[in-house]
């Protein structure tokens, strides 16, 4: 059984920085390709950033580009997302995913498994 769990969420200001973690099992994750997206109150669930399963090689949407970093350790079967200089507008519930050899992807059906998700506050 594959779970995907998500940790790290919080409540914090402006400006401040979070590092979410997504712990995968069930599954070899070295040959996953792993993405987080997330989804605000009333809005589509959008692409943040994906690491792929080999190189590997990452990707951000253009509204973290220079803020969050994606990246991966094979031997703790977990991802990460480091988010600094966090906005009010990052608020959202963050979500981990995971493609078996996938190019990481910005497409959400292109994602076999997902976690349930962890929220992320960012006041003003």
């Amino acid at each position: 059984q594959v779970q995907l769990v998500e940790s790290g969420g919080g409540l914090v200001q402006a400006g401040d920085s979070l590092r979410l973690s997504c712990a995968a099992s069930g599954l070899t994750f070295s040959n996953y390709a792993m993405a987080w997206f997330r989804q605000a109150p009333g809005k589509e669930r959008d692409f943040v950033a994906a690491i792929t399963w080999r190189g590997p090689t990452t990707y951000y949407a253009d509204f973290v580009k220079g803020r969050f970093t994606i990246s991966r350790d094979n031997a703790k079967n977990t991802v990460y997302l480091q988010m600094n200089s966090l906005k009010p507008e990052d608020t959202a519930i963050y979500y981990c995913a995971a493609d078996m050899w996938g190019p990481g992807t910005y497409f959400r059906s292109r994602y076999d498994y997902w976690g349930q998700g962890t929220q992320v506050t960012v006041s003003s």
